[in-house]
């Protein structure tokens, strides 16, 4: 085994015995990384209340408002203006962040870990976030062969649970 593959597999491994003890978020639905917590909707909060439109208009993380939200698969999404609640709806695909809001580097090793939104990058127009900074920088490297394994594996673990993949 080379030395990048025994680092990804070393990577993988720290980050499967560190990610249930520092995540603090709830996975009702297997398809989105969504947090605990009552929302106006009744359904769990998806990107912990980022405005998911604002990484592509603004160019960083902006907090949405309980005034501009929707719903989609099963989580509530907020949105920091109606402008961007409406471009969403005219839009979902374009903005909702790649495996659901999982960590991008955990699809790459065919896990699901939390998604941290303030720790994202937008590669060939999609929306992507990571577990940690240190998570970050693994995948940032030959980032394009990671999000093509990503999405071979998203495909196999899309619908299973967690619990099920970790």
């Amino acid at each position: 085994m080379n030395r990048s593959r025994i680092a990804i597999v070393a990577a993988a491994l720290a980050v499967g015995i560190l990610a249930p003890i520092c995540s603090s978020t709830v996975f009702a639905d297997a398809e989105v990384n969504v947090s605990a917590g009552p929302t106006e909707t009744g359904k769990p909060l998806a990107v912990r209340g980022y405005d998911v439109v604002a990484y592509f208009t603004d160019g960083k993380p902006t907090v949405g408002t309980e005034e501009f939200t929707t719903t989609h698969e099963g989580a509530t999404y907020r949105f920091a203006s109606a402008e961007h609640l409406k471009m969403f709806k005219e839009s979902r695909e374009k903005y909702l962040p790649q495996y659901g809001g999982f960590c991008a580097y955990g699809c790459f090793v065919h896990k699901k870990f939390d998604g941290d939104p303030l720790l994202w990058k937008i590669v060939d127009g999609k929306l992507y976030f990571n577990l940690n900074k240190s998570i970050q920088k693994k995948w940032s490297e030959e980032t394009s062969d990671k999000i093509k394994t990503g999405d071979k594996n998203w495909k196999e673990i899309e619908h299973k649970s967690v619990a099920d993949v970790n």
